[in-house]
């Protein structure tokens, strides 16, 4: 496999260095769990999540780590016939478009009520871990390492040859949380015409803190990224997040804990500046020209001490910044705010998240249909 230009600037210790991270963090929770075995490449088998979900593992060009790939899911309704299905204004049949869901920061796909939700709504639904997360996750990898979010790209260039191969002619949408929905507006915006909609649960579209943070860090923190790519940036997640979500604690989902550990992947320097000149491109304004759809919660609560009301509030970015440069993304833009919800909106409790799917069933309706 060919590699992928000269690689990052990055001495011997740091090597080492990210090598000991990454062990560490996919032992974060102290659980011992193992790694799944990765999904066969260029073949469905079928998915650690079960439900009638399957992944495959599409090979990419090699990185400065070596074998790179991304792992695609795809869900088949006619494999999951006892599904639940999230509530939702259409109804499963022929299917008239197709979705494609990314993550988000130290995440993977794990929502089993998405292929459903979507099925249900007219969708052929798939879900693509990135390179470095999840599926994709190898042990000579940094976790949720790049240093340009246009390195993804190549990741949704494959997915997307896959989708088009096996449902001609469909539209596509394409579905992004957190850093995947500022990894999808940003790829929206560099390819017209390629589009049917964008829907983006809480999309981290602006540094925390507004733009005034982003403005004093960026000279630093690209100054660092410069020459010392992989250094660890300060880790300011306590794992109230995990606490949220996670069945072991408050929350309701099963969690592969080497793949989304309690505690977030140590994050780097080049990455932080890679997520920064995403912002600021989102600031001064995209061009995105298909109708896009914003689900948000109705409100933050950003503290470094737990409080009950976290799990219904947004603990990881301001929604009132992210709604207002979500404006900025396109000339149609559907701004959809769920009280009681959490930073993954689609992760909240049941009667919240009900809320937010018929949201994005009206919202289907009215602009994919």
């Amino acid at each position: 496999m060919r590699r992928r230009g000269p690689a990052p600037l990055a001495r011997v210790g740091e090597v080492l260095e990210v090598v000991r991270d990454a062990r560490l963090a996919s032992a974060d929770d102290g659980s011992g769990a193992e790694w799944p075995a990765p999904p066969p490449v260029d073949r469905w088998a079928a998915d650690v999540l079960g439900r009638g979900h399957e992944a495959r593992t599409l090979p990419l060009a090699d990185d400065f780590e070596g074998e790179v790939v991304t792992t695609l899911v795809r869900y088949r309704p006619e494999l999951d016939p006892g599904r639940s299905l999230p509530r939702g204004l259409g109804s499963a049949g022929a299917q008239r478009f197709a979705v494609v869901y990314l993550h988000g920061w130290s995440d993977y796909f794990f929502n089993h009520e998405l292929g459903p939700f979507w099925s249900d709504n007219g969708a052929a639904f798939y879900a693509l871990d990135l390179r470095k997360y999840g599926r994709s996750l190898r042990a000579h990898h940094t976790p949720g390492y790049v240093d340009d979010l246009a390195t993804y790209d190549e990741d949704l260039e494959a997915a997307l040859a896959v989708v088009e191969q096996e449902h001609p002619g469909l539209p596509v949408v394409l579905m992004g949380h957190s850093t995947g929905g500022l990894t999808v507006s940003l790829w929206a915006d560099r390819h017209p015409d390629r589009l049917a909609g964008l829907v983006l649960v809480a999309p981290w579209l602006e540094t925390q803190g507004s733009s005034v943070v982003r403005t004093l860090s960026a000279p630093i923190v690209t100054e660092i990224a410069k020459n010392f790519p992989l250094r660890l940036t300060p880790q300011i997640d306590l794992g109230f997040y995990n606490r949220t979500i996670s069945n072991l604690h408050d929350g309701e989902w099963e969690l592969v804990a080497p793949w989304r550990p309690s505690h977030s992947f140590p994050a780097r320097y080049g990455w932080l500046a890679a997520v920064l000149r995403g912002h600021t491109k989102v600031a001064q304004g995209l061009d995105v020209d298909v109708p896009v759809l914003v689900v948000r919660s109705a409100k933050s609560l950003i503290s470094p001490v737990w409080d009950p009301a976290m799990a219904e509030s947004d603990i990881v970015i301001e929604v009132d910044v992210i709604a207002e440069r979500a404006l900025r993304i396109a000339r149609t833009v559907t701004v959809a705010t769920v009280p009681g919800a959490i930073h993954d909106v689609l992760l909240s409790r049941r009667e919240v998240r009900d809320d937010a799917y018929d949201r994005i069933a009206r919202w289907v309706r009215g602009y994919v249909d």
